[in-house]
């Protein structure tokens, strides 16, 4: 789950190279980190091969794929998540209800403000149920779980496939370890190793 697609998406002004899809934005390291994990040999391309990959590669898996806002409004149009003002949140509550068999929500970035797992929170204050996220790990990537008409579900707010998060992944001490130990690692390996925990 991560937040919204940049602004070009809905306006339809894709960049070569951009997947019509979600997380599709050629500037996003998602479908990269994933096409490393499971060896996918991915398109990177505007083309409906590109999106049929990662149709059936979602459905294979049995993995939904979505984003936490419904819509917002930009006066900035860019795709940063703290630009986002107006904010309407998707009902991921309802989806939850609707598909019983979901266990875990991979959040795309954190609680920072405008993150996925931030807006998740927002959402669980505004429907107004008594639903609590428990702490199960503090360290990154962050666990939680709750329960939904007595089922346990886990959250991962995993560290975002975005380029603006490699500075924060460049500062950690674990990065830093791994990066003396080998020259050529990077930040996508880096996501690669901790996204491939929980898929």
């Amino acid at each position: 789950m991560g937040t919204l697609p940049p602004p070009r998406f809905t306006r339809r002004e894709l960049k070569e190279g951009d997947v019509d899809f979600c997380y599709g934005s050629r500037d996003g390291l998602l479908w990269k980190v994933l096409d490393k994990i499971f060896d996918l040999d991915l398109k990177f391309e505007t083309t409906e091969e590109a999106i049929q990959q990662r149709i059936d590669f979602l459905k294979e898996r049995g993995i939904g794929i979505c984003d936490m806002v419904e819509s917002s409004h930009r006066e900035k149009i860019d795709a940063s998540d703290l630009g986002m003002q107006k904010v309407e949140l998707r009902n991921m509550i309802g989806i939850l209800r609707e598909h019983p068999k979901i266990e875990r929500l991979l959040f795309t970035g954190g609680n920072s403000k405008n993150g996925p797992e931030y807006f998740f929170r927002r959402h669980l204050r505004e429907i107004d149920e008594d639903i609590r996220l428990k702490v199960i790990s503090n360290d990154v990537p962050r666990v939680h779980q709750f329960v939904l008409d007595g089922r346990l579900i886990n959250t991962v707010s995993l560290t975002a496939p975005s380029g603006s998060a490699n500075r924060a992944i460049g500062s950690t001490e674990l990065y830093k370890y791994l990066k003396q130990k080998d020259t050529d690692f990077n930040t996508i390996d880096f996501r690669v190793m901790q996204y491939k925990e929980w898929l």
